[in-house]
């Protein structure tokens, strides 16, 4: 089954009735949608409930998934320890992912526990769905430092692990919005703090949680918020499903944002195949996926006019799940035809990327494959003879080069361009003496 349902949720200690001692109604329409989701989720019965929490066990780099057959927390540290439970894992689930995870060389798994226990970012929204549901196990997911994209990836894996095993699995993710919406709040006061919440809730009645992906982090950080990277997992987690989204209440009572959303699965989406009529992209997928299915080169079975017309550089860059996956080109032709020069990075960019590892052949299915034809570079006098958009950029000083695509996403000038270069070449911040080169690029996608 996978992934039957989402759920945006926060988690204020003071909902807790034992902790609020009558506080917490002053926040009803909080108590209300916890209510409503925790029925929800008794509906649907589900086998496992995945929860990210921001307050499970963090690190800069890498996602910690909770191991072992269960766990035990308790609200002592809000001075009600007798409000506690236990929770049994699906250590199987959590294996599976640390196991896929290790395959992929994706910084995620069940090493580096510091602390069992249940944070509270687990047992608020745990609090509310035992009310109703118990007959679960849990997978515990901490958040990390890593970009924005990344949580994202994460929650595609997840998802396919869920579609493994065959459960009937609900995705929690548990994150407090903005923290500093009010002067008397515990955190104080900044215009970002509404400002987030007002675009976060926004984006939610929009019904298209990848949109999480284009937060500013200045913003993310400003705001002080802690479910961002929460929420954008459950993105990930969800995006080969069709679902609706339908945000609940929000509220800024004590000053910190609580926010909630129920996101329906309505079914799976249909596999695109990624067939491509354009010859280049055609011909950079047959390569890949007989390389990597087979171990040999692939040999097209009839010549190639149309891409042999011309000897050039040719740049091969894969992405799987929006991410980029492997690139690897040359900037001059190297080989006798561009089909030979296309095969050989082909190859490259899916096999020989030191940034990854090399492609699986169950990655074959989501791969994206561009082609890059580039013109003969031309030297150039200065930086005012660039256009990051129309033209890619070599630099080189002594026996160091780098080199830049045009018109990548996040870089919009030629001083931009240049500075990426020298960082891709090992060159100084300080050297100016460069050599400049522009060349032009035909896209084939």
């Amino acid at each position: 089954m996978g992934i039957t349902a989402g759920f945006i949720v926060p988690h204020p200690p003071i909902a807790v009735a034992e902790i609020g001692k009558g506080e917490e109604k002053k926040i009803q329409p909080t108590l209300d949608s916890f209510d409503r989701i925790a029925r929800e989720i008794a509906r649907i019965q589900p086998d496992t409930i995945v929860l990210t929490s921001p307050h499970s066990i963090l690190y800069r780099d890498y996602f910690h998934v909770s191991p072992g057959e269960f766990a035990t927390g308790s609200f002592a540290n809000f001075r009600v320890p007798e409000v506690a439970m236990t929770v049994t894992y699906d250590s199987e689930f959590s294996e599976l992912l640390d196991e896929r995870c290790n395959r992929m060389s994706f910084p995620a798994g069940v090493m580096g526990e510091q602390d069992p226990s249940l944070d509270h970012g687990t047992l608020v929204p745990l609090y509310f769905i035992c009310k109703h549901y118990m007959d679960f196990h849990l997978v515990r997911i901490g958040l990390s430092g890593l970009s924005l994209e990344t949580h994202y990836r994460f929650g595609k894996i997840i998802s396919e692990v869920a579609d493994t095993l065959g459960r009937n699995v609900v995705f929690v993710a548990s994150g407090d919005l903005a923290h500093c919406q009010k002067q008397d709040g515990p955190y104080g006061y900044r215009p970002e703090g509404p400002q987030y919440d007002e675009k976060l809730m926004q984006t939610l009645a929009n019904g298209d949680l990848k949109k999480l992906l284009q937060f500013d982090e200045t913003l993310l950080d400003r705001s002080m918020e802690c479910g961002h990277r929460s929420f954008c997992i459950l993105a990930g987690a969800l995006s080969a499903k069709h679902y609706t989204v339908e945000p609940l209440t929000h509220e800024a009572t004590f000053g910190v944002g609580y926010g909630f959303a129920i996101c329906t699965v309505k079914g799976e989406k249909q596999m695109d195949n990624k067939i491509s009529s354009d010859p280049y992209v055609t011909l950079a997928r047959q390569t890949i996926e007989t390389y990597v299915k087979t171990g040999d080169t692939y040999s097209p079975a009839s010549p190639l006019p149309e891409i042999d017309r011309q000897k050039a550089g040719a740049f091969v860059s894969i992405h799987e799940h929006g991410m980029l996956r492997g690139c690897i080109g040359t900037f001059l032709p190297t080989k006798d035809t561009l089909t030979e020069e296309i095969i050989q990075n082909a190859i490259s960019a899916s096999t020989k990327d030191p940034r990854f590892s090399p492609i699986r052949e169950d990655e074959l299915p989501y791969l994206e494959i561009n082609v890059d034809i580039l013109s003969e570079p031309e030297p150039v006098a200065s930086i005012d003879e660039l256009d990051a958009k129309k033209y890619g950029v070599i630099v080189a000083y002594g026996q160091r080069r780098g080199l830049l695509l045009p018109d990548l996403d996040g870089v919009d000038t030629p001083r931009q361009q240049i500075e990426i270069c020298k960082q891709k070449a090992g060159i100084r911040p300080s050297v100016t003496d460069l050599e400049l080169w522009r060349f032009e690029v035909v896209r084939h996608s």
